[in-house]
């Protein structure tokens, strides 16, 4: 690699992630993003063909950087060559977002074949019955694939865009390259005819509230990180005169991110905001809803 490029490749490196070592220039090259298997191919880069500079980004964590040669200084750059870099930015962009939707589509397809090949969830599935939650096998928000229990994730255009693969024993996964943002999992309700909405983060949980208020529509938002984009989306989606984020207390994780993401969202969309409140005995672990309920019924969670 001549100076530039290995400059390049040593600040995507500084942000946590690990570029191929042949980078070819004027090409998107795609690989694991932050903390990703060696499989996942969620981060990009491109350094731009006359080898000024070069973009790159994670979709996975929202990522995105321009990166410039410092022999290559804006200071030394005439009025045309500013735009020329800054239009090298924009078809870099673009260039990732067209991957990036090329990806999402290929995931979304996927996602139909699997959940079309699935089952219905049976009662007795561990679970299940470790969260205390009881659904019927006909129920048409969730499968069982291979074991692990299928959820679709969908846009507001009730487009399948993904799937979540709960294991037996809890563990999460996502469909590899599904789209998640502006997404959710229905968990019970209806679109049409709802008085009031409620987001949370996991289904379990959606289960739990949904059991605790069969009028509501409830959709789960997957992670923390999701609740503020579904709630922006619900106001334009569906018509309702409430709003109820009901947030995870991540009381032991520094700066309790499901409370902060939960405010932040209930505060951008003008809704409610819903957080567990503990006996005084229960164990710092317990972080959500149905943590509060099993606690409460079963004196575990």
């Amino acid at each position: 690699m001549n100076n530039a490029k290995l400059e390049f490749y040593a600040a995507i490196q500084s942000l946590g992630l690990n570029p191929p070592e042949l980078i070819e220039s004027g090409k998107l090259h795609r690989f694991p993003g932050i903390g990703k298997g060696n499989n996942n191919r969620a981060a990009w880069c491109i350094f731009y063909e006359d080898e000024t500079g070069g973009s790159f980004g994670d979709w996975s964590s929202g990522l995105t950087k321009n990166w410039q040669y410092k022999s290559d200084a804006p200071s030394n750059y005439s009025t045309e060559d500013k735009a020329l870099f800054k239009q090298k930015i924009l078809d870099s962009k673009a260039a990732a977002k067209a991957a990036r939707t090329a990806r999402e589509l290929e995931a979304a397809d996927r996602a139909i074949l699997i959940w079309n090949k699935a089952i219905p969830v049976p009662y007795n599935h561990p679970y299940l019955i470790s969260k205390n939650i009881d659904i019927d096998e006909d129920n048409a928000n969730a499968r069982e694939y291979k074991g692990d229990i299928l959820l679709p994730i969908e846009d507001f255009n009730n487009k399948i865009t993904s799937l979540q693969f709960i294991k037996p024993n809890g563990r999460k996964l996502l469909l590899t390259g599904g789209r998640k943002k502006d997404c959710f999992i229905h968990v019970s309700g209806n679109f049409a005819d709802t008085s009031h909405v409620i987001i949370c983060e996991g289904w379990a949980t959606g289960q739990t509230l949904a059991q605790d208020d069969p009028y509501a529509l409830v959709l789960a938002a997957i992670d923390a990180g999701n609740l503020k984009s579904v709630a922006r989306s619900v106001l334009s989606s569906v018509d309702y005169f409430r709003l109820l984020i009901a947030g995870d207390d991540d009381r032991l994780t520094p700066g309790n991110p499901g409370a902060t993401k939960a405010r932040e969202a209930a505060i951008a969309s003008g809704a409610l905001l819903a957080l567990p409140q503990w006996p005084d005995d229960a164990p710092k672990t317990l972080t959500d809803f149905n943590d509060l309920y099993s606690w409460n019924h079963y004196g575990e969670a």
